[in-house]
C-alpha cells in the first residue's frame, strides 16, 4: 500500500513540475491574481488522476488484494476471540459460577 501511495505521489509531483513549467512558459494560462499556485495544483491533480488510474492498475490491484487479506485475517481473529470468550463463559456456567443478576 505504501508503494502505491508513493508511486501516486510521484506521478502527481511529475505532473506538478510539468504544469508549473507550462504555466510559467505561457503554454497554459495563469491563474487570476494570487490564485496561480492553486491553479497549478488543481490542474496537476486533474492531469495526474487519469494517468495514475491507467498506469498504476496492477499496483492498485495488488494493494487491494493485500487489504482484503488483512481484513480477512482480522475477521478470523475476532471470530477466534469470540469463540474463546464463549467457551470460557460456557465453562463458567457449567461449573455453576455464574452470578445471579440483580
Amino acid at each position: 500500500m505504501l508503494r502505491y501511495t508513493l508511486m501516486r505521489l510521484g506521478i502527481f509531483a511529475g505532473c506538478l513540475v510539468i504544469v508549473w513549467g507550462a504555466v510559467y512558459s505561457g503554454i497554459f494560462p495563469r491563474g487570476f491574481g494570487d490564485s496561480n499556485l492553486l491553479w497549478v495544483l488543481l490542474l496537476s491533480l486533474v492531469l495526474s488522476a487519469p494517468i495514475s488510474w491507467v498506469v498504476l492498475r496492477k499496483e492498485r490491484d495488488r494493494a487491494s488484494v493485500q487489504i482484503v487479506n488483512r481484513v480477512d485475517r482480522m475477521k478470523a481473529n475476532l471470530d477466534a476471540n469470540r469463540g474463546q470468550e464463549d467457551l470460557a463463559d460456557d465453562a463458567s456456567r457449567a461449573q455453576g459460577g455464574a452470578a445471579a443478576p440483580n
